[in-house]
């Protein structure tokens, strides 16, 4: 149930922003970032309304909640799913025609468009999905890194998440370096 409420969250959030940019031109990155603040606020509020002593924590997720551990260690099954997540982001950026789409779109719109390309609808898609992983991270930072939720938990990782993105020319394999 975490993990499909996740995902689900997550890829529509990222529909937020690709809306925007489908439609009015607007910088994706920059509208991402800035519903960083509003996501950590929310998280804020709902924390503070929902737990039973209004602390900005959750406290401790056991249980149910938790990642299951692999072998004695708990970083097991996150490394399995962020392997498995590299691989499948790396076939479908190469060896799709959706994959295609989308660099022809980051390259030139313009190309894109006149080939025939709606540009609107690889937006849009590709915002979804990587909204949908981006829910996957959330759970597993809340469930198994972190074992807790709080307002603070995705700390800056965002920005960070753009500069590892750039300096590793958007290749999948590079950014887990």
């Amino acid at each position: 149930c975490m993990v499909i409420t996740s995902v689900v969250a997550g890829a529509l959030w990222g529909l937020v922003p690709a809306f925007f940019k489908a439609k009015f031109g607007t910088n994706e990155t920059l509208f991402t970032l800035m519903m960083n603040y509003v996501a950590t606020y929310l998280v804020a509020f709902f924390l503070l309304t929902w737990t039973p002593d209004g602390s900005s924590t959750l406290g401790r997720i056991e249980g149910v909640g938790m990642l299951p551990v692999l072998f004695g260690n708990p970083y097991v099954l996150i490394i399995l799913v962020v392997a498995l997540l590299t691989i499948a982001m790396y076939v479908y950026l190469n060896y799709t025609k959706q994959g295609y789409e989308i660099s022809v779109v980051g390259e030139s719109e313009n190309t894109a468009r006149y080939a025939g390309m709606n540009v609107g609808n690889i937006i849009m898609r590709t915002m979804f999905i990587s909204g949908a992983i981006s829910g996957i991270v959330g759970f597993i930072v809340a469930s198994g890194a972190n074992g807790t939720l709080y307002d603070g938990v995705a700390a800056g990782v965002g920005f960070t998440a753009i500069t590892v993105a750039w300096l590793a020319q958007l290749n999948p394999f590079a950014m887990i370096g």
